[in-house]
C-alpha cells in the first residue's frame, strides 16, 4: 500500500504533463507536415509527409523577418531598461536615509489602485508622441511598482556592513552599487528579467491598437492576425485566395496552406523564449523567495 500513493501521484502528474505538452507537439508536427496532406487530419505524434516548406515560405517574406527583429529588439531593450531603472529605484528606496521615502513609496503605489482605462491611456500616448513609434513598446513598460518592491525588499535583507566596509575602503556609492550590490542581486534580477521579457515577447495588444505602421508590427501581432483571419494566407505565401480551408501555395510537389503557415509562425514565435527560460530557471525560485514581500 505504501507504493500506491507515489504510483498514483506520478501517473496523474505524467498525464497532466502530457496534456500540457501535447498541444505544442501537435503544432510542431503540423508545421513540419505537407499543408494539403495535413488538412486530411490524422496527425498525432509525427509528420506523415515531412517537409520544411512551411518554414522556407515563412522566412521568404520580409514582413515576418522585420516583425521578428522588432520583437527581439523590444524584448532585449525593454528588459534591459526596465531592470536598470527599477533596480536603481529599488536601491534608492532600500536606503533608510532617503528623505521622504514613505511618501515616494505611497506615491508610486497609487497607480496600482486606480487606472484611467484604455482611452485615457491612448490619449496619453498620443500627447507624448509615442503612437506609431518603436518607443510605444518600451516607455509604458519601464516602471513596475511590484518589481520595485521586490528589489527593495531583497536589498533590505543584505547586511549593511557590506556597504560600510566598502566605504571605509574608499568606495563611492556608484562603485558600491556596481561592484557589490549588482552581483548580489542577480537572482532577483533574473526573476524580473523573466517576467518583463516574456511580457514583451508575448505582447500583441500594443502592436494592434497603438501602431499602424506595418514595419513596426511585432511578430505576435502578425500571429494574432493569422489566428483571427482564417480566410487569408500569410504575405510569406505571396498569394491570397479566398477560402483558407482550400487555399494553397504551390512549391513543386509540396503545397503550403494558410493553416500550416500559422503553425510555423506559432513555433518560431514560441521556441526562442522556451529555449532561454532554462538558463534563468536556477535563479527563479531563489530570487522569487528572497525578493518576496515579508510581513
Amino acid at each position: 500500500m505504501r507504493y500506491m500513493f507515489p504510483v498514483i501521484n506520478y501517473s496523474l502528474l505524467s498525464l497532466f504533463a502530457f496534456f500540457t505538452l501535447y498541444p505544442f507537439l501537435y503544432v510542431i508536427v503540423y508545421s513540419l507536415n505537407d499543408g494539403m496532406d495535413a488538412m486530411k487530419g490524422g496527425l498525432y505524434f509525427w509528420p506523415r509527409e515531412f517537409t520544411i516548406k512551411n518554414y522556407v515560405e515563412l522566412f521568404k517574406d520580409s514582413t515576418i523577418i522585420n516583425a521578428y527583429q522588432i520583437t527581439i529588439y523590444r524584448t532585449v531593450l525593454g528588459t534591459l531598461l526596465h531592470v536598470v531603472l527599477n533596480m536603481l529605484f529599488g536601491y534608492a528606496l532600500a536606503k533608510k536615509t532617503l528623505p521622504g521615502k514613505n511618501f515616494i513609496t505611497f506615491f508610486i503605489f497609487i497607480p496600482t489602485l486606480f487606472g484611467g482605462g484604455l482611452i485615457p491611456f491612448f490619449i496619453l500616448l498620443r500627447d507624448l508622441h509615442l503612437l506609431n513609434t518603436f518607443w510605444v513598446y518600451i516607455v509604458p513598460s519601464l516602471y513596475s511598482f511590484f518589481h520595485i518592491i521586490i528589489i527593495r525588499t531583497f536589498l533590505q535583507q543584505l547586511p549593511p556592513e557590506l556597504e560600510e566596509s566598502a566605504k571605509i575602503d574608499g568606495c563611492g556609492d556608484l562603485r558600491i552599487f556596481v561592484s557589490i550590490i549588482l552581483p548580489l542581486s542577480m537572482p532577483v534580477l533574473a526573476v524580473i528579467s523573466i517576467f518583463i521579457g516574456v511580457g514583451h515577447w508575448n505582447d500583441w495588444f500594443t502592436g494592434r491598437y497603438f501602431v499602424t505602421d506595418k514595419d513596426l508590427m511585432p511578430v505576435q501581432t502578425l500571429l494574432q492576425d493569422l489566428l483571427t483571419q482564417s480566410d487569408a494566407l500569410m504575405n510569406a505565401a505571396k498569394s491570397i485566395e479566398k477560402g483558407a480551408a482550400t487555399s494553397q501555395y504551390n512549391m513543386g510537389s509540396a503545397k503550403v496552406t494558410a493553416e500550416s503557415l500559422k503553425m510555423a509562425v506559432l513555433v518560431v514565435s514560441t521556441v526562442p523564449i522556451l529555449l532561454i527560460y532554462p538558463f534563468f530557471q536556477k535563479h527563479f525560485v531563489k530570487g522569487a523567495l528572497l525578493g518576496s514581500v515579508k510581513g
